[in-house]
């Protein structure tokens, strides 16, 4: 007879198209141990399932104009804080995209958002991010800013996109279709793919200059108006990367 050890590695180890083999196999066995084991796989299967279904939904928009090859989500990251970029990310996915866990940015945790970024870019036809300076944010605001690094983020794709979903904005001068859809990053695989390649990539930035700025713990607030970061700003003055025109309030 098997060890609970043994079994409890198998399970372990066991990918999503192996659990009903592995409960069949177990679910005859007497042992606590095994029963809870094969009842957490039930629960596993039962969880895959309802993200699966979430998923489906998720795809609505991208089924909805399906008969467009290329569909490309865009969404930006950093338009609130008082340093740093602002950051577009711009996905295409492909027609049988089959990841999951895609979701506004926000509700994911920090590892979830790094794991779902190699996926993403692993998987998509095409995935570019653009950037706004603070400099350039001051000179023609944070709005117009914003439209910019969505410009770069499109014109760096390969293939082009046929039609672009939005989150909530309108873009432009760009000569491609677009749809605005209000909370697109909850609502779009493609709008919540773009949120978290965006998201990642503006914060992976952010730890970098937090190494040469150490004193406003940008690793930790990304820029934003956390209180030990005005008390910061206060204290030692702006640094290169503050948007001056978001600062005013404070020195």
């Amino acid at each position: 007879m098997q060890s609970m050890n043994e079994i409890k590695d198998l399970f372990r180890a066991a990918r999503e198209d192996e659990l009903p083999a592995l409960i069949k196999t177990y679910e005859s066995d007497e042992r606590a141990g095994v029963k809870k084991l094969v009842e957490t796989a039930y629960k596993r299967l039962d969880s895959l399932q309802k993200e699966r279904e979430r998923i489906f939904k998720l795809q609505e928009y991208e089924r909805k104009y399906s008969d467009y090859t290329y569909i490309c989500g865009i969404d930006e990251v950093g338009r609130g804080p008082l340093a740093g970029p602002v950051v577009a990310g711009a996905v295409i996915l492909p027609k049988d995209c089959d990841i999951l866990y895609i979701n506004d940015s926000k509700k994911l945790s920090e590892k979830k958002r790094e794991e779902l970024y190699d996926v993403i870019c692993d998987k998509a036809i095409a995935c570019a991010v653009g950037y706004a300076t603070p400099e350039r944010i001051d000179e023609i605001n944070i709005l117009q800013a914003t439209y910019e690094a969505m410009r770069e983020a499109i014109s760096k794709l390969d293939p082009t996109p046929d039609i672009l979903l939005n989150d909530a904005v309108t873009i432009p001068k760009v000569n491609i279709r677009q749809i605005p859809i209000i909370k697109g990053d909850a609502k779009s695989i493609s709008i919540g793919a773009a949120s978290i390649v965006a998201k990642v990539t503006r914060d992976r930035l952010m730890v970098e200059y937090d190494k040469v700025f150490p004193e406003y713990d940008f690793a930790g607030n990304k820029g934003y108006g956390s209180q030990a970061h005005i008390e910061a700003l206060k204290k030692y003055g702006p640094t290169p990367i503050h948007r001056r025109s978001f600062i005013t309030h404070f020195i």
